[in-house]
């Protein structure tokens, strides 16, 4: 008796995770990825929780230090860098590529295909098919539709189901331990430090280097810095490359100099001289902030999942923990239920953790969405941030997302 076969479209870490559980679970599943390479330099840090590494140990690759760049305190920082509180936490900070690298491994080469831009899907009682650009076609019993915040698959099934953009943009970097300034290398760069300048947010922490290492000096420290951008001019600007073409989300290489150099100066006038002094040694990039809440992420025969399913803002860092919590899920539901009563266990289930997460990343988000705002139509709640509550947040990070995981079932 053959296997069921799932086709995933989408080859980051959610498409991933779902092939490698659901192979566990008896299936042939095989991964189509759009781009004709392994994929690289797909964001920076990322924070972990317990949660994820059960996941990553169900599918073979034990989540140890290894894996991460381990985190004993968080620091609240004045904006003049001197600190105001701290707390103990106990976190594994990662990067997308060490959690990519370690899944990858486990896949066999021929279940993995480059070059396979899906088009179009069609389906029926019996079965689903891909049609990718290249003409070519394949078939299954499931299609799973991991292929990220702009899901193609989601576009086919859900075409109203669009991401929006929040107001607020993301400015990330990298640099590599070795270029840190000595006098930051103790007690900065090792633990998670934030500063709350006027409504905004800016965070660093280390994560692995850019080779996945995790070996004192040979590591990264990654700042992510929250920014109010409204969406009629100051988005339209930056997105603009030198050309003169604007793009949806403009590629690195392509920001121009100029908003570098305003950017960097920025930063020295507004975040801790710490921060500041990371960032301006690095080549900083952005990332505009969007959030979709779908009513349904089950189509027939087609499920979504991670960012393909909900686009969730990035405040709770539990989108990879999700993307493996998805796939777990639907492994689990099919193989206990079957597939179609399987199919609405994981859309019932999946749906309540997805609207948890956006709860949660709307408790900071609202702040930051909510500077767009002429002053005198903000709250008092807007127009400063609790900084004891936000510290303490960032502190029970695992704890909240363990409780909306384990809410779902409720």
């Amino acid at each position: 008796m053959s296997k069921p076969r799932a086709l995933v479209i989408g080859g980051s870490v959610a498409g991933l995770f779902a092939a490698l559980l659901l192979r566990r679970a008896g299936w042939d599943t095989v991964v189509f990825e759009k781009n004709a390479d392994e994929l690289t330099g797909r964001g920076a840090g990322i924070a972990t929780h317990p949660q994820l590494h059960d996941v990553m140990a169900r599918v073979g690759a034990p989540f140890d230090r290894t894996m991460g760049v381990y985190v004993d305190k968080v620091h609240l920082l004045a904006c003049s860098g001197e600190a105001l509180a701290s707390r103990h936490t106990g976190r594994i900070m990662s990067a997308w590529a060490r959690i990519y690298h370690s899944l990858m491994a486990l896949l066999p080469a021929e279940a993995y295909r480059f070059g396979k831009a899906f088009v179009k899907l069609e389906q029926d009682a019996h079965s689903v098919t891909a049609i990718f650009a290249d003409g070519t076609r394949e078939s299954g019993d499931l299609l799973v539709g991991a292929d990220g915040s702009r899901s193609a698959v989601r576009g086919e099934v859900a075409p109203a189901d669009q991401p929006q953009y929040v107001n607020y943009v993301a400015w990330r970097c990298l640099l590599d331990e070795a270029d840190v300034p000595a006098h930051l290398r103790q007690g900065f760069f090792e633990n998670f430090s934030l500063c709350l300048p006027d409504g905004e947010m800016c965070l660093g922490y280390p994560v692995p280097g850019r080779n996945d290492e995790t070996e004192v000096g040979r590591r990264c420290y990654n700042i992510v810095w929250y920014r109010p951008c409204d969406p009629d001019v100051t988005l339209p600007d930056i997105c603009t490359d030198a050309s003169g073409r604007r793009h949806a989300a403009i590629p690195p290489p392509l920001i121009r100099p100029d908003v570098i150099e305003r950017i960097k100066a920025t930063a020295r006038a507004l975040v801790t001289p710490q921060h500041a002094d990371v960032f301006c040694r690095a080549q900083p990039f952005f990332q505009p902030i969007y959030e979709l809440a779908p009513t349904q992420i089950v189509y027939g025969r087609v499920a979504l999942i991670g960012d393909a399913a909900f686009v969730i803002r990035p405040h709770a860092g539990a989108g990879t923990t999700k993307a493996g919590l998805d796939a777990a899920c639907l492994a689990d539901a099919i193989a206990e239920d079957g597939l179609e009563a399987g199919l609405a266990r994981y859309e019932r289930e999946q749906l309540r953790f997805g609207r948890g997460l956006i709860t949660l990343g709307r408790y900071e988000g609202d702040h930051l969405s909510a500077q767009t705002k002429p002053r005198d139509q903000q709250s008092a709640a807007e127009r400063q941030w609790d900084a004891e509550s936000v510290l303490n947040a960032h502190v029970t990070r695992s704890q909240e997302v363990g409780r909306v995981y384990a809410a779902r079932v409720g």
